[in-house]
């Protein structure tokens, strides 16, 4: 059971459950979203919207974060087809890619993004106890392996200091591949931008749409 202090989502003993600036996912499909707030922004109606940003809408998932960013009228139907090719086409393990995602999500301290990726990480084999680690911001934990930890401390050093220190990204040149490391780069960016829009906007936080977001898959 989590209890709700402040901004942040805490259990009774009093680590970090998870993220929790913008309202607080209750955990469970049946219960409501706690502390949800209305978007600085009005909602995009695809009914009033151009047809390739309509279309976008329509054929992607009602969540409330793609209806904000279809205001960038342009950009929307290509960024859609980017999310998507970032969670179904990388060569980047879909289990690194994810806890990599959970990292920024709990250092940008915004509910949405963990709220919608946790269930996708658990879909890829993240386990319970790794998300409950990330929660706590305990990168270092024994339930990581040596690999996914370098994985995890270049992630937080991209997002807090931009450029890592040679050590991290020599090791974690020696795990990945060029391609793999441009790639979780394009991740952590791309998270990094969704977690600030859902944070500038105060955005709404939706159900938990799990691997059906973008069509995700393992």
């Amino acid at each position: 059971m989590t209890t709700v202090t402040g901004s942040r989502q805490r259990h009774p003993n009093g680590s970090a459950a998870g993220p929790a600036r913008i309202g607080i996912w209750s955990g469970s499909p049946d219960l409501p979203l706690l502390g949800g707030n209305m978007s600085r922004l009005p909602y995009v109606n695809p009914a009033q919207a151009p047809a390739p940003v309509r279309e976008a809408l329509q054929a992607a998932l009602p969540l409330s974060f793609f209806r904000v960013m279809a205001h960038a009228e342009t950009a929307f139907p290509e960024w859609m087809r980017w999310g998507g090719t970032l969670l179904n086409d990388l060569a980047l393990d879909p289990l690194l890619r994810e806890i990599a995602i959970l990292r920024v999500a709990q250092l940008s301290d915004v509910t949405y993004e963990w709220a919608q990726h946790e269930p996708i990480a658990r879909s890829v084999g993240v386990t319970d106890e790794m998300i409950h680690a990330l929660g706590r911001d305990e990168i270092g934990d024994d339930c990581f392996t040596p690999d996914q930890r370098i994985v995890l401390r270049f992630t937080t050093e991209v997002v807090r200091d931009v450029r890592p220190p040679d050590d991290t990204t020599a090791a974690l040149i020696g795990l990945l591949s060029p391609r793999e490391v441009v790639e979780l780069l394009m991740v952590i960016g791309q998270y990094m931008m969704i977690a600030r829009v859902a944070a500038v906007t105060d955005l709404e936080v939706d159900k938990p749409m799990g691997a059906a977001v973008y069509g995700a898959r393992p």
